[in-house]
């Protein structure tokens, strides 16, 4: 009866702890998600950056295995290249041991207190922001309460012969003792997927006294390796680049603990020393208190010394993996979207890939415009120019359907209601940008007309052009919202909005009025009037666009 109350007592605890990093990581998530998609997209070549970002994302959202997966996601979209991706995958793994420090804080006896502070946001808030901050709150004081039950499960664990005489190897300071412990340690993180709860595991065990310390280091490099499995299963199916990703956060991992173990020794002998108190000490109720912080230093500072011998060479590595994993000999089309599973993203991740795929969608529908005007300022109709203009808009057509589909997936996943928000704005935005590049093929299909008998020439040719471009630059004016999270000037953007209406509506009358004084055929009437529709249809939705794309920027309240 006791076995089971001890079994039955570890797993609530052990359940209690997921919980609480989970809705602690939630709502750290839902306050920082503009944060750490605007982050996302400031990622450069430069490796400090990269893994700054890594850093930044993993202290916010509390999970190396989630920026793993995400920067495995964005190499298989290929909006990161190899090199970057080393640099996040670094920042991620000293980013993940800012658990460890949290956990380690002896401030157990106030969970309930944290519990009740992060519950009256929930009552008594209206600001969506301090409701995700209590959120964040409760879950800290869950994770504490779930490592006091899971302290009070093992604590009788210490005095049980059987139950020490059956980890005795594993506790052992010899270089086979090590392995053994830190393949355990692998081991279990894989089965559980999680570093966090496992070294919350490890630490409950030391503090209790059932495990010594160095045995807990080995764990902990178990720990290190074992995390990998996540980004390496996130990984199938995918491209090269993005299992060579998966494999950098592997390697990384492997080749610290191999460097480590014949230093292993001295290497916790040096974390006694720099670490005020001993491990060993013991409070009056036999717990170890001083063990924890221990714990945390081994782990942080592991994970920074590998990231300090390491990412100077991140190209040399990355040559590496590409040698030891090469190309496939069938040419690989990567997906548009991450790995078309929006499920392994962080909302925030998520809207940050959607937001580079608008960007490419832009910048297909300006090459699409360029394109026409040529198409229309050419005096011999071209066939191909008109067959490519086509193609163009049916890639639109493509990449729309999968933003919006990839989009609607990702609402369906908890979130705030400002990301809920701006994902509406971002569906809006991709609307608007297909039926501009509808209205642009529009009219390049228009130009067939004027093949036969039909032209286009003098002033009617001239005000034409002229529209055509002061519309594409209203566009361009709109669009570069998009590439910038400065605010549009929507007072400007509605004036000239008003202006270029009224521009369309006098080009009408003008060339109608020119038709009855014989300057050109009546049939050319339809066909210019149809032009001059297009063009304004593209100016009505460039103006809805600037509208979809000020509520994106909108701050959080």
């Amino acid at each position: 009866m006791e076995a089971f109350s001890t079994f039955y007592t570890l797993l609530g605890g052990l359940g209690i702890f997921f919980f609480g990093m989970k809705f602690m990581s939630d709502g750290l998530q839902a306050v920082a998600g503009d944060i750490i998609r605007k982050m996302i997209n400031s990622i450069t070549s430069s490796r400090l950056m990269a893994f700054g970002v890594g850093l930044i994302v993993t202290c916010l959202i509390q999970s190396s295995s989630i920026t793993t997966v995400m920067t495995v996601g964005f190499v298989n979209a290929g909006l990161m290249n190899l090199t970057q991706a080393i640099g996040v995958i670094f920042g991620a793994t000293l980013g993940t041991t800012i658990t460890g420090w949290i956990i380690s804080l002896d401030i157990g006896k106030f969970a309930l207190l944290l519990v009740g502070l992060g519950f009256v946001p929930g009552l008594f808030s209206k600001t969506e922001k301090w409701l995700h901050l209590g959120r964040a709150l409760v879950g800290l004081g869950l994770l504490y309460i779930g490592l006091h039950f899971m302290g009070v499960a093992l604590n009788p664990l210490r005095e049980n012969t059987a139950f020490l005489e059956s980890i005795a190897y594993f506790a052992g300071s010899s270089t086979g003792s090590y392995i053994a412990t830190i393949t355990m340690g692998c081991l279990l993180t894989m089965i559980v997927q999680s570093s966090t709860a496992m070294l919350g595991i490890t630490m409950a065990l030391a503090i209790s006294g059932i495990i010594p310390f160095h045995t807990a280091i080995a764990l902990v490099l178990g720990e290190n390796i074992g995390t990998t499995i996540t980004a390496i299963l996130a990984s199938i199916g995918a491209t090269v680049n993005a299992r060579r990703a998966a494999l950098a956060h592997a390697f990384i991992k492997i080749i610290g603990v191999l460097l480590t173990l014949p230093v292993l020794t001295h290497f916790i002998s040096f974390v006694d020393f720099v670490m005020p108190f001993s491990p060993m000490e013991l409070a009056a109720d036999g717990t170890k208190p001083y063990v924890a912080q221990h714990i945390a230093f081994a782990h942080t500072f592991f994970n920074l010394a590998g990231a300090l011998i390491f990412l100077p060479f991140s190209n040399q590595l990355a040559a590496l993996l590409t040698k030891v994993t090469p190309d496939r000999h069938e040419k690989e089309v990567p997906h548009l979207l991450v790995l078309g599973d929006p499920s392994n993203m962080l909302p925030a991740a998520s809207m940050a890939q959607a937001e580079s795929e608008l960007r490419k969608m832009k910048n297909i529908i300006e090459r699409m415009y360029c394109l026409n005007r040529e198409f229309w300022s050419a005096e011999v109709f071209d066939a191909k120019m008109l067959a490519k203009i086509v193609d163009y808009e049916r890639i639109t057509d493509n990449i729309h359907k999968e933003i919006t589909v990839f989009l609607c997936y990702v609402m369906e996943k908890p979130m705030s209601h400002h990301q809920s928000e701006q994902i509406q704005a971002m569906i809006k935005i991709t609307d608007e940008l297909e039926s501009v590049a509808d209205y642009i093929e529009r009219l390049a299909n228009y130009r067939e007309r004027f093949k036969a008998s039909e032209s286009l020439a003098g002033e009617s040719r001239t005000e034409f052009f002229k529209f055509m471009d002061d519309v594409w630059q209203f566009f361009e004016l709109v669009a570069g919202g998009l590439d910038s999270s400065a605010a549009l000037d929507m007072s400007q953007i509605e004036a000239k909005s008003h202006e270029l209406q009224l521009w369309a509506d006098s080009m009408r009358e003008k060339h109608l009025d020119r038709i009855s004084k014989g300057t050109y055929l009546p049939v050319t009437a339809l066909t210019y009037s149809d032009m001059v529709v297009a063009l304004r249809k593209i100016r009505a939705h460039s103006f809805l666009m600037a509208g979809a794309i000020e509520n994106f920027h909108a701050k959080h309240e």
